[in-house]
């Protein structure tokens, strides 16, 4: 049965209903931020808004405090649920390397002799043009492809994202192209819920007072519950709306956070920015493009890739084998071909060696057949004399067995150990 995209997905995304939305590694903070945002809201509906009803002229317009409240957090919950289980811009990966970009580089320089083996090697970066502006984009060996400008490679999802601005724990996803707008959007509506809660508690606080003309301890311990949601949203303040501040910096600039963090401290040109009412019209009124993936579509069989074709250099060796093959290896092939034609030569021509020895006088002792069998019988192999002659057709060319004259004439040293052959032998 055929497997679905992401059912096979090399990220460490997590996916849900069929693959129709995508959590990062982290998801489960999400369930965190949830209490952080709903627990406070319950508390403010529950102690404050509701007896904040009847505070307000005309008579019960008071319950506005506490649909608001209600609207507001569910408000802040759809946006923290479009930013993190949506394709923050995943560039999907490449099966193979890019052939166009393959450089071969030698393991073995070529004045040392043997074959060289070719390793495949990328360049690290190449140059794009922005704007006008020459920007240097960088190779990802993960998902083995030259990342687009603006973006980069989240070691926690383990995806090249476009426009990667972060990787936010708080909403369990990377915050890229396509979710950043909405980060931004749930960032300060959770802004102003806290301003919204606080000065509502401390409203509440207020009436108290009017109505026991006490003092603001004597209302505080009446409604311990404002107290708290107060010094909860203050501190909140600090983080949401210091973020919300911070990023408003950074849509006015048309920079990432990633881009601020690693670029700080260099002097180089923001080649992105168009001035501060367009940075924020294309964050705000552009069209969100539609994801590189489709999560739900089969999975195709691989097509293997095309061999790839042998560097020049290595062209000659490649010609030499077609040809012939290796020198080296031939020579080496036909000498062991000519041991096995010599031991059965051996065998036929031993008393016509002997005659030839016995007529230039030698005195050493003569071979016999016995003496030939057991060399062959044992388990050494015969040695051999290699020549500067390449015997490459010893036999093969007239389909006879025949041994030529000088191989036979290195037999007959080797044999006897020393004895030289004749002149007419080696002839």
């Amino acid at each position: 049965m055929a497997k679905r995209v992401y059912q096979v997905w090399k990220g460490s995304n997590k996916f849900i209903l069929g693959g129709r939305l995508i959590f990062g590694p982290d998801a489960r903070s999400l369930i965190v931020t949830i209490s952080l945002i709903t627990l406070p809201v319950i508390i403010f509906c529950a102690f404050v808004a509701r007896n904040l009803v009847h505070e307000f002229k005309p008579y019960n317009a008071g319950y506005a405090v506490l649909v608001v409240a209600i609207v507001f957090t569910i408000h802040v919950l759809v946006l923290l649920f479009l930013t993190s289980s949506r394709d923050p811009g995943i560039i999907p990966r490449n099966p193979h390397p890019p052939e166009d970009e393959i450089r071969y580089e030698s393991s073995m320089p070529p004045e040392h002799g043997g074959r060289q083996t070719p390793s495949l090697q990328f360049p690290r970066t190449k140059e794009v043009i922005v704007n006008g502006v020459a920007v240097r984009v960088k190779y990802c060996d993960t998902c083995m492809l030259y990342r687009p400008p603006r973006c980069s490679h989240c070691s926690i999802c383990n995806n090249c994202v476009q426009k990667f601005d972060h990787h936010c724990p708080w909403v369990g996803q990377c915050i890229g192209l396509r979710n950043y707008r909405y980060f931004f959007m749930f960032v300060s509506s959770s802004t102003l819920l806290c301003i919204y809660v606080f000065a509502m508690s401390a409203f509440y606080i207020k009436v108290l007072m009017e109505e026991n003309k006490g003092t603001v301890w004597k209302a505080m311990k009446e409604s311990p519950a404002s107290v708290i949601l107060m010094a909860y949203c203050f501190i909140s303040l600090w983080f949401v709306g210091g973020l919300t501040g911070f990023h408003l910096y950074l849509i006015g600039t048309n920079q990432t956070t990633y881009e601020n963090f690693r670029y700080r401290a260099d002097s180089r040109s923001n080649v992105y920015n168009r001035g501060c009412l367009n940075n924020f019209l294309e964050v705000f009124c552009s069209k969100v493009k539609p994801s590189k993936n489709n999560f739900r579509a089969l999975v195709q069989e691989e097509v293997p890739p095309p061999p790839a074709p042998p560097p020049l250099r290595e062209m000659g060796a490649a010609e030499q084998d077609d040809l012939g093959g290796d020198p080296r290896s031939k020579v080496e092939d036909d000498l062991d071909i000519g041991e096995d034609l010599l031991k059965i030569s051996q065998r036929r021509n031993i008393e016509d060696i002997n005659e030839d020895i016995r007529s230039r006088g030698s005195t050493g002792p003569q071979l016999n057949v016995s003496e030939v069998d057991s060399s062959l019988g044992s388990d050494h192999r015969a040695p051999t004399i290699r020549s500067d002659a390449r015997h490459s057709s010893w036999g093969r060319r007239s389909g006879s067995w025949d041994i030529a004259s000088d191989v036979l004439a290195n037999a007959n040293v080797t044999e006897s150990r020393g004895y030289a052959p004749s002149k007419e032998t080696r002839q």
